[in-house]
């Protein structure tokens, strides 16, 4: 009898079931922190952090090794290394918590510094295994915090600092580095919002999504993208990064695209430029949402009201290139997309039911964000466990009968907390670079080289900004770029007397633009790899469609009613952007007659005229400016569905003479290579 029992055990003691067995932990526990806050976000990150390392371990063991080249048992113990080191601090920090944040502050024992120095350590190599380039500007950091005395530029001279405040800094004082504000709203809000797209993805609800959007778009060939950016948009409410976006919905709607005869770069960049307006979608708003609330000491909600009317300003302007592109280079035939299951349509139904509840509990009720997204999420998750138990007992449907409950929690449980653990880790490695950033001095010398700009020209202060969250942006994921950026950038615009809201805002869409900036773009890598495209030409297609954020960027300085003043200026503003960035779309995709040299001029009038709605101060004046690109848009969507068409016709004659001539000049090749080897008649 006990020969079995042991056989069972250990086929059980399996690196899958310990992570799930860990993760089980760390949910529950973050779920009773959303409902009750024991304890505050500070000891939440002192117990959770830790306990995501391990996450990411055990996960990481599972599906690849940590250091490959290593082989699997020099893995296996350097894995649980690294959890003894994870571990100790839990205890550690565990036990001590109020003697290190409260008795000891400031004069800390040799313990503190070890173990401080360990998880230092740890997060680090962590980083550099999944945030390199993270890593590498805290190394730069570290080594400019320990020698910058050695600096032989004033500017970035400071006296130094020593390992042990480095350590104290980042580990020890907890209210920054890894402990600090960012790895607490990774925990608390962030992970929060996690739990929708968890469910979601559990009980099949985002593949039932693109599944009804294609059914009810996707009945002409060249309405067939407007299912990729339909679906991004609806998916990155609550997925917060663009290249996951991509990876979802882009695995379906990329060879969508491929196989109705649109063409591979233009595929990628449509999946692209979509995914992209995912970041700036409510309620997740890639993660930096949050982390502008608390910069500005509002309510999350604040930010969200915002956040829909940049949303609708950049999927109008998309939505319209998209439309213009198509309509010149894709068939109208008609297609016979498969029938959407009605389970499909409840599930979206139920999606999108909730996120208007959620909507209505933050907005109307006036919930907090964290106990709305867990109340939304767990409404989320009846709805759909009803719609799986009809489908599976009453209706005894084939699509269900490999469907268990408990499969699905437990898919619940690892998807959350392996988007969580992530997160926590960026987070945490966040903290260590605004930590050194702050004992090195460098935030207030960069504000101070900022102010000096503003004394200059404010404009010039912006460009610089802007030119300043591109870089970042090249190498930064959207949300560290914004954290970076908002740290440097917009206390000085704040002080020269900008809005903070438009200081954030700015911010907030440079991050977003930077996340799709040449050199690098993680989003259009994964889209040009799903296509089997070029890189360069869909990133480059891409930033054509994204437009309207760089557009954005400045127009809010003008019409600051769009960010400062939520009713009914900011619906109005909204509206004259929205307006005056379908003119620069239109300009830049649409056709009002077949010759270019009469065209060409045409549209550049229309970007002119564009301009007034954007940046005229005058109100009046921006509405009529709306006006007038409306009507001209009217009528120019109406010319360039006539000669779209047309446009294609002759794009496809042009290719079949080009292909006819090539043969004909092959067969040409061919007839004088046979004349000239017959032999010579006598």
């Amino acid at each position: 009898m006990q020969e079995p029992f042991f056989e069972w055990l250990k086929s059980k003691l399996t690196l899958r079931n310990l992570s799930f067995a860990v993760s089980t932990f760390f949910f529950v526990y973050l779920v009773n922190y959303f409902l009750t806050g024991t304890g505050g976000p500070l000891l939440l990150a002192v117990r959770m952090v830790p306990i995501a390392i391990i996450i990411f371990v055990l996960n990481t063991l599972q599906t690849k090794l940590i250091y490959p080249r290593l082989g699997t048992i020099l893995n296996r113990l350097i894995g649980a290394i690294y959890i003894g080191i994870a571990l100790l601090a839990f205890i550690y920090f565990y036990y001590e918590f109020e003697n290190i944040f409260m008795f000891r502050a400031g004069s800390y024992n040799q313990m503190d510094f070890i173990v401080g120095t360990l998880i230092f350590l740890l997060i680090m190599e962590i980083s550099r295994k999944i945030h390199t380039i993270l890593f590498a500007v805290n190394v730069v950091l570290i080594i400019y915090s320990l020698f910058g005395y050695m600096s032989p530029w004033d500017f970035f001279w400071h006296p130094g600092v020593s390992w042990t405040r480095i350590v104290s800094s980042t580990t020890l004082e907890l209210a920054t580095g890894v402990y600090g504000r960012y790895a607490q709203m990774a925990l608390t809000l962030v992970s929060a919002f996690l739990l929708l797209a968890a469910v979601a993805k559990a009980f099949g609800a985002q593949s039932a999504i693109i599944s009804t959007i294609y059914g009810i778009f996707g009945k002409t060939k060249h309405n067939i993208p407007q299912v990729a950016v339909l679906s991004s948009a609806s998916l990155g409410a609550v997925s917060g990064s663009g290249a996951a976006n991509t990876a979802v919905t882009g695995s379906f709607t990329i060879p969508l695209m491929i196989k109705h005869g649109i063409h591979p770069v233009y595929a990628g960049a449509v999946e692209t430029a979509a995914s992209m307006g995912g970041l700036i979608m409510p309620p997740l708003m890639a993660v930096a949402g949050f982390i502008m609330a608390d910069f500005l000491g509002v309510p999350y909600w604040d930010v969200v009201i915002r956040g829909f009317s940049l949303s609708f300003i950049y999927f109008s302007a998309v939505i319209m290139s998209v439309y213009l592109l198509s309509v010149s280079s894709v068939s109208q035939e008609q297609v016979d997309p498969p029938a959407v299951p009605a389970y499909d349509k409840l599930k979206t139904v139920s999606f999108f039911a909730c996120i208007v509840s959620l909507i209505i509990l933050m907005g109307v009720i006036g919930y907090g964000p964290m106990r709305s997204a867990v109340y939304t999420a767990a409404l989320l998750a009846i709805l759909l466990f009803a719609i799986h138990l009809y489908y599976k007992y009453r209706v005894k449907d084939e699509a269900f009968k490999d469907q268990h409950l408990p499969s699905m929690l437990r898919e619940i449980i690892e998807t959350h907390a392996d988007m969580a653990w992530y997160l926590v880790i960026l987070m945490s490695t966040l903290g260590i670079m605004i930590g050194l950033f702050t004992v090195t001095g460098f935030i207030m010398r960069m504000g101070a080289l900022m102010m000096q700009l503003g004394a200059v020209s404010i404009f010039l202060t912006i460009l610089v900004a802007w030119g300043f969250g591109w870089l970042a942006g090249t190498g930064l994921p959207p949300t560290a770029t914004y954290i970076v950026v908002a740290v440097i950038v917009a206390p000085p615009l704040i002080q020269w007397g900008i809005n903070p809201w438009i200081a954030h805002i700015f911010v907030f869409l440079i991050s977003v633009w930077g996340e799709l900036s040449p050199p690098t773009s993680l989003t259009a890598a994964v889209a040009s790899r799903l296509a089997n495209a070029s890189f360069m030409r869909t990133m480059m297609t891409a930033l054509k469609i994204c437009l309207p954020i760089l557009v954005m960027s400045f127009a809010i300085f003008i019409r600051e009613d769009l960010v400062t003043t939520p009713g009914l200026p900011q619906i109005r503003d909204t509206i004259i952007v929205a307006l005056g960035t379908l003119g620069f779309t239109f300009a830049m995709f649409g056709r009002f007659i077949t010759q270019i040299r009469f065209d060409i001029p045409m549209k550049a009038a229309l970007a002119f005229i564009a301009l007034v709605p954007l940046f005229h101060p005058s109100t009046t004046v921006a509405i009529i400016g709306a006006v007038v690109v409306f009507f001209i848009l009217v009528y120019g969507v109406k010319r360039h569905r006539e000669i779209g068409p047309l446009r294609k016709i002759q794009k496809e004659a042009a290719a079949a003479a080009s292909e006819m001539k090539s043969k004909d000049l092959k067969a040409k090749d061919i007839e004088s290579r046979k004349s000239s080897d017959a032999p010579d008649s006598i």
